[in-house]
């Protein structure tokens, strides 16, 4: 995430994020990734009183709630970057009509399957974001990369390939970890 950031030039220091989501496994690694960035932020749940107030002041939205489309356009700041995390698999036509009415290639794909992908923020909110991570195609690959760089830096850097007991989404190829 904070790479995708990084190389779109997005700035984070002094920015308002806000997460909405608090898991152990994104909501909170992605809230604290962004303070190591000095930003300043919020960390939200479905139970968050005026969370669309909330979420409308954020420059850096982070959607970890693991609720398909739960981010809705209203909910968004017009302009701000949109991190969607979520994966959620849609299975009936009626969801499929909720989230993607009209677009025919994603109907086709999902006829031909079964089933399509949605993440948690609503595919009518990255109307009025400056930028965003579509689902699929955004986070996920990054994770996969990152994964995949940091053991090779490692090796490039003579620390070899030792077990890794943390990775995140921090790694810069300029860097050595800091353990």
């Amino acid at each position: 995430m904070i790479e995708i950031l990084k190389r779109s030039g997005i700035a984070m220091a002094g920015a308002n994020a806000v997460v909405v989501g608090r898991s152990d496994i994104v909501g909170k690694p992605a809230a604290m990734l962004l303070l190591h960035q000095n930003a300043t932020v919020t960390i939200c749940h479905s139970k968050t009183r005026g969370l669309g107030a909330v979420t409308r002041e954020a420059d850096i939205l982070v959607a970890a709630i693991g609720r398909p489309g739960f981010v809705t356009a209203d909910m968004v700041k017009p302009g701000a970057t949109v991190i969607d995390v979520g994966i959620n698999r849609v299975t009936t036509q009626a969801e499929f009509d909720k989230y993607f009415a009209g677009n025919a290639k994603r109907e086709e794909g999902f006829r031909k399957r079964g089933s399509t992908i949605v993440g948690d923020v609503h595919p009518e909110a990255f109307k009025v974001a400056g930028a965003y991570t579509p689902v699929p195609g955004g986070v996920g690959p990054l994770t996969i990369a990152m994964l995949m760089a940091t053991p090779c830096a490692r090796r490039r850097c003579g620390e070899g390939c030792r077990p890794m007991l943390r990775v995140g989404l921090h790694w810069r190829p300029d860097e050595r970890s800091q353990e």
